[in-house]
């Protein structure tokens, strides 16, 4: 049961949705009814509140503007044919958020404040989950730094927020993909691991610059050798080449561990694939691809689900594929959508109820 009690409710007079059509929403630009905010300071979290959503109030000297103290989640909720609110995976969430507050010398997230707060936030604006395939509801927790003050030091005081915004597919195309070899999103001992706001910053430059190249995102390589890949813009990254799906492995620290990545290696193996979670150089994934052996390359992400890729290119060597004749990504999109709207048995207790 949730402990309302715990937190401080105002809740709005007239909802937002009565203005809102939710049959046609492009991904992040609306945003629901209420709010979740919370605020540390002196070495504790205040009780925390949920209200109207509303802009936020700031100095100019806030320490999360100057020196980048930020972190977040990508979480997302549907509903069953009951039309029950159900999270997908909020644990696994919860815990790496908790991973990048550590490595960025923020505060933990007690679990009460994130994930009971997370559930009666969508209780409150259950009505605003879309009851349409590869549309849910958005969650977004965040957490940043608040001092008032300039000075490069971890901050003393810091704001916990969770919106809600119902959304539609982030890529509604399969995507031409770009190899990035002069830029680099992570290195080993960075924070390519964590979820922080710089991480995602930093990657625009080379995602522009591959757009003016008429390509869609880019594909990372490593930073030294820049021949291992690594992500795919703000994805994890699979390749089914022959009856093996390949994608990089975390050990460097350089990846982000996505939740749907996981939940993709658990399927693909139900699928009778061999999984390897290894490094894969270009040269290698090339050779796949002139033996014929390259099957599929698909990006997977919280936002991005599944997102099929028709064409790679590394220097001059473009890889093509017909996406239309896939099996292995929509087989894996389509009982992913099963489980989270709850058409198939979620035989891994991954639906969490709101």
């Amino acid at each position: 049961m949730i402990a309302a009690a715990d937190f401080n409710i105002t809740k709005v007079e007239r909802s937002k949705l009565n203005d809102i059509n939710l049959e046609n929403i492009p991904f992040g630009k609306y945003f629901t009814d209420h709010m979740l905010e919370v605020d540390y300071e002196d070495g504790e979290w205040k009780t925390p509140e949920i209200k109207p959503y509303q802009p936020l109030l700031m100095e100019p000297s806030l320490a999360a503007i100057h020196y980048g103290q930020a972190i977040f989640e990508g979480i997302k909720a549907y509903k069953n044919p009951q039309g029950e609110p159900y999270i997908f995976r909020p644990a696994d969430n919860f815990s790496r958020f908790n991973i990048s507050a550590e490595r960025m010398q923020m505060p933990q997230v007690p679990e009460h404040i994130f994930m009971e707060g997370m559930k009666l936030l969508i209780e409150m604006d259950s009505n605003w989950i879309p009851n349409k395939e590869d549309h849910a509801l958005y969650i977004r927790p965040f957490m940043f730094s608040t001092d008032e003050m300039i000075g490069v030091r971890p901050s003393e005081k810091y704001k916990f927020m969770i919106i809600l915004s119902p959304t539609g597919p982030y890529y509604s195309a399969p995507m031409r993909i770009y190899v990035e070899e002069q830029y680099v999103r992570a290195v080993p001992g960075g924070i390519g691991y964590a979820k922080a706001a710089g991480n995602y910053g930093a990657a625009m430059f080379a995602t522009a610059e591959a757009k003016k190249k008429g390509y869609d995102q880019v594909l990372w390589t490593d930073a030294y050798e820049h021949k291992y890949v690594q992500e795919c813009g703000t994805m994890n990254v699979f390749f089914i080449i022959g009856n093996t799906a390949i994608t990089p492995d975390l050990e460097a620290g350089t990846i982000l561990a996505g939740v749907t990545r996981d939940s993709v290696i658990v399927l693909l193996k139900e699928m009778g694939f061999n999984v390897e979670e290894r490094p894969l150089s270009i040269d290698d994934v090339i050779d796949a691809h002139k033996a014929g052996l390259l099957y599929e390359v698909f990006g997977t992400g919280t936002a991005a689900t599944i997102s099929m890729i028709k064409e790679l290119r590394y220097k001059d060597y473009v890889m093509e594929f017909d996406t239309n004749a896939w099996k292995t990504a929509p087989e894996i999109k389509s009982r992913l959508n099963d489980i989270r709207y709850g058409k198939r048995e979620d035989t891994h207790g991954w639906m969490v109820k709101a």
